[in-house]
């Protein structure tokens, strides 16, 4: 079965427990984190259109679900980017919790 970006965010919240925080999300996806970059660093900010790599210069397409159908739509994709790009900006793996705010963040981008 497909996944949907409300079902990854479902999977995420009863992983962490609670209920995400767009506002905690949007602040995560924002800030550097004591390293070089931030989610924005690459997705641009807000995530609504294709944003550039900052490193190797690749085009990313928009991030949030509803400017790209395609986003947030294949959990394994999920899983691993989030895992890629935690390590990256957190200089770790993000909790469940984090994961459920930036997907909350990012479902809710209109």
């Amino acid at each position: 079965m497909a996944a949907t970006p409300e079902s990854e965010l479902q999977r995420w919240q009863q992983a962490a427990g609670q209920a995400g925080d767009a506002a905690k999300g949007q602040g995560l996806f924002q800030q550097r984190h004591g390293g070089e970059w931030s989610c924005a660093s690459c997705h641009g900010q807000p995530p609504t259109r294709e944003a550039k790599h900052a490193a190797t210069g690749k085009k990313i397409a928009a991030l949030a679900p509803a400017f790209n159908a395609e986003r947030l739509t294949d959990s394994a994709k999920v899983d691993k980017w989030f895992k890629r790009n935690c390590k990256d900006v957190l200089s770790r793996e993000c909790t469940p919790a984090e994961k459920a705010d930036v997907l909350a963040y990012l479902v809710g981008l209109k």
